[in-house]
Formats: structure tokens, sequence, C-alpha cells
């Protein structure tokens, strides 16, 4: 497994199914984002049991997203028909819905070669990446097949982020959007943790 973390997010142009679902053949993450965060996520195939309940949690909060400016985008090893007919499905028959965010066709495997999260040659494990507005890769979890991620830490993610680009302090453990952060200096440290854990 590779450390994407501070290196360009590697691009790809590939066939996805937009929200309206269109098919767009040449499908680019970079003209997709503009400038905007991105979180692109992968997901090991479409009519399984973890996977439709990450997709569709991600399109639940998919408005907090949007709200800080951020862009989310599902990759999985099925083809564009097949992501077509899972959002054709309603919830209640084994499907997704009419979810609101790109699902990117990823057959032959080379998206998810790119992010290191290829598994056993097969499906993507269920790697989550956090893009910023310059195209670097800022935060990367990877789960295995049977674990489900939390799309609240995705947000929080993108709350931390935009707390350092915007007051330069950094982010403790379990900080949250509205709580103190911390400046990233000895006094900083000191006064924070005075703060947080005196007795």
């Amino acid at each position: 497994m590779s450390f994407l973390i501070c290196k360009e997010a590697p691009n790809f142009t590939a066939t996805a199914v937009l929200a309206d679902n269109t098919i767009k053949e040449n499908f680019n993450l970079k003209e997709f984002l503009k400038g905007k965060n991105g979180l692109l996520f992968f997901y090991p195939l479409n009519f399984t049991f973890v996977c439709p309940s990450e997709i569709i949690a991600f399109d639940q909060l998919l408005p907090e997203f949007k709200k800080r400016n951020t862009e989310i985008i599902g990759v999985s090893v099925d083809s564009e028909y097949s992501h077509v007919a899972y959002k054709e499905r309603s919830v209640r028959e084994g499907g997704i819905g009419n979810i609101q965010y790109p699902l990117v066709s990823d057959l032959n495997k080379d998206i998810a070669r790119s992010y290191d999260v290829l598994h056993n040659h097969k499906v993507a494990l269920r790697g989550t990446f956090l893009i910023d507005k310059e195209f670097h890769i800022r935060h990367q979890v990877v789960n295995d097949l049977p674990l489900g991620r939390s799309v609240h830490e995705a947000i929080r993610m993108v709350d931390a982020l935009a707390h350092h680009q915007k007051f330069g302090e950094v982010c403790p453990a379990n900080w949250r959007k509205g709580e103190d952060a911390m400046v990233a200096t000895n006094d900083g440290v000191k006064e924070y943790l005075g703060n947080k854990y005196h007795s």
C-alpha cells in the first residue's frame, strides 16, 4: 500500500454515470473538480452488501459536502451500465436510487491500481481520498472489504482542512468544526492542552 499524502492526485479520464443518469465517456477528474475539493471513494462492487449503505450515506450528506465546496465521486470496477441499473433500482429493491454524484466505471482496474487500492487483482478496497483545490491528496484512509467507512469522519476531515487553510492552525484529536484548534508552536500546544485537559 503506497501513501499518496501530499502528492498530486492521480488524474484519470474514464466513463462515468452522472447525477442525471447520462453517461459521460470522457469524464476527467481534474476537469470535474475545477479548483474545488474532491472526495474520491472506491467501493468493491455494485449489488453487494456494505457498498449500498456507503453510497447512499454519501448521497444523504451530499448537501453538506456541497456547502464545503467539495464534490463526491464514487469508483468501482463495474461497467457504466451496471451503475445505471444500480441507480434505477429502488433502495427497497436492493438498489441505491437516484444518487446525485458521479459513479465512475473502472472496468480495466487502472484507476484502482493508480490509487493502490486494488485487492487481489479483482476489486477495490474501500479507499477514501480527500483532494484539495490544488489537486493534492491531503487525507487517505483504506478499509478492508467488510468494514464500512464513516461519512461523518470524511466531513470532519474536509472541515479540518478548511480550518487549517483559513487560519493556519492545526486540528488536534477529535477536533470538530467550531471547536478550538491549536497554534503549531510550543506555547500553542501548552495553551491548548492546558485549556482542554486542565485538572
